[in-house]
């Protein structure tokens, strides 16, 4: 059994980190420092890779019991890392952006609003509006039949999104909903209440300001 301080000083993750950063390290160097000393017939890096494994092979559904089942991985240990996950995660959350008005959306999106082709995006969110993803999912002259809701809902149940919020720019610079804007929200939200993904807005971009269907009531 080795701990850390008992491996050959190359491959030390401590000493690794100190001189490259945290990022520089891989999977389970990072799971040694967490871990600090292997168990008996197993030294900290095979443990690390034990562990990995696991990671690996449920990552979403990982609890302490499945930990626990590494031999030679107590509960303090697996709490530990749990822990660790965890509060990974809350910081992850809190620092993702966060969706509460169609301004946001327009700020978020700036880049789309001068292009000279007109693209479609879905923005993904989660319970509390944090962003999840923002995809496109059309490029070209937008009509009903172009913009199929399941290109549009796909990702966004593979997100386990709770919202999403559509997007598209006009070129022309027109601050104004089409006909085809209008069929388009109507249909996604139709297939939206089927799904149980709200739809929390539908927004137009231009390079002088913004059209929400949720603040103009259309929505």
């Amino acid at each position: 059994m080795k701990s850390i301080r008992e491996l050959h000083k190359d491959d030390k993750p401590r000493e690794k980190l100190a001189a490259r950063g945290a990022a520089g390290l891989k999977n389970d160097e990072l799971l040694a420092i967490l871990l600090g000393s292997g168990v008996q017939g197993k030294d900290v890096r095979k443990l690390a890779k034990e562990i990995l494994c696991v990671l690996d092979s449920g990552f979403e559904t990982l609890s302490l019991e499945s930990l626990c089942g590494i031999h030679g991985l107590g509960i303090a240990k697996a709490s530990q890392i749990l822990a660790s996950i965890e509060l990974s995660k809350r910081y992850l959350i809190q620092h993702n952006k966060r969706i509460t008005s169609a301004e946001d959306v327009y700020h978020e999106l700036k880049p789309f609003s001068t292009k000279t082709q007109e693209h479609f995006l879905v923005m993904t969110l989660d319970g509390a509006s944090h962003i999840i993803n923002t995809r496109t999912v059309f490029i070209g002259t937008l009509n009903q039949s172009l913009v199929h809701p399941r290109e549009v809902f796909a990702d966004a149940i593979a997100d386990r999104a709770a919202g999403i919020i559509v997007a598209h720019n006009h070129p022309s610079g027109t601050l104004a909903a089409s006909r085809a804007d209008l069929q388009i929200t109507q249909r996604l939200k139709e297939v939206a209440s089927l799904v149980g993904i709200e739809l929390l807005d539908h927004v137009i971009l231009t390079k002088n300001g913004y059209y929400s269907f949720s603040d103009e009531g259309v929505l």
